[in-house]
């Protein structure tokens, strides 16, 4: 078993944007995964996409780029990944329909037709308080892509400390269905998915630390790199699940 040797609340002495630039986003998420996921949103009778805890936009800006007339705003408190969605907005033709707001999305009072909240929860401190206020934030008769993790069956003791806060995947739907949604959608995150997502998270950092082999705090970057590979590895791959579910309300 995985042993955690390096501060848990250590992060990399580099850039964010450096440490993010490998990451599609922040989430085990394919590309057909996602398009399946937007095709569950239904767009096509919508007008307004909100994305709660937003990050830089990805999946956000992949919905309003579906429909021309379609509006986007994404609200977050990361200010570089703020930057980084503005940045990729613009590059995209899509700074006139995509709106990146910084700030706290439990804060945000405007509801949209969509809303998309992927792993956000902790903003409302948890899944069922998130799935709980998240109906003020949709219009009638609207749908909400939720993302979320969860604990695969009999995780291992490692796991289930370092993910204390998670629960079984049936916890999530019926949550979902005590605060009035429907379920119109339940899919999961595959292993192929966690390995990309992993690698990526990971990658930014690799690539700086090959290209700054003598920095200050290389060995410290180096070691909490393999930390991390370890407690995937060793630790929750398999254990780890992370769960999509559209959502509807009348």
């Amino acid at each position: 078993m995985c042993r955690v040797t390096v501060d848990p609340e250590y992060r990399p002495p580099i850039p964010d944007e450096v440490r993010h630039a490998a990451m599609r986003w922040n989430a085990p998420l394919s590309e057909a995964h996602a398009s399946m996921l937007l095709d569950a949103l239904e767009l096509d009778d919508a007008q307004s996409v909100l994305d709660l805890g937003c990050g830089w936009g990805e999946l956000l800006m992949r919905a309003v780029a579906r429909r021309a007339d379609l509006r986007g705003i994404g609200v977050d408190t990361d200010p570089i990944a703020v930057a980084r969605g503005r940045r990729l907005a613009g590059r995209r033709g899509l700074a006139d329909r995509v709106r990146l707001v910084e700030g706290a999305a439990e804060a945000w009072t405007e509801p949209a037709e969509r809303v998309i909240c992927v792993g956000a929860q902790h903003i409302w401190a948890d899944a069922r308080a998130a799935l709980a206020a998240l109906p003020e934030l949709t219009a009638a008769g609207g749908r909400l892509l939720y993302g979320d993790g969860f604990l695969e069956r009999n995780p291992s003791r490692f796991t289930a400390t370092l993910f204390s806060d998670l629960g079984p995947l049936s916890m999530l739907p019926a949550a979902a269905r005590a605060s009035g949604w429907r379920v119109l959608h339940l899919s999961v995150s595959d292993r192929l998915e966690w390995d990309e997502f992993e690698s990526t998270f990971r990658a930014g950092t690799e690539r700086w630390l090959l290209a700054h082999p003598d920095a200050q705090d290389a060995a410290a970057i180096r070691e909490w790199l393999d930390q991390r590979l370890g407690e995937y590895l060793e630790g929750y791959r398999g254990e780890l699940g992370f769960a999509w579910l559209v959502l509807g309300r009348t």
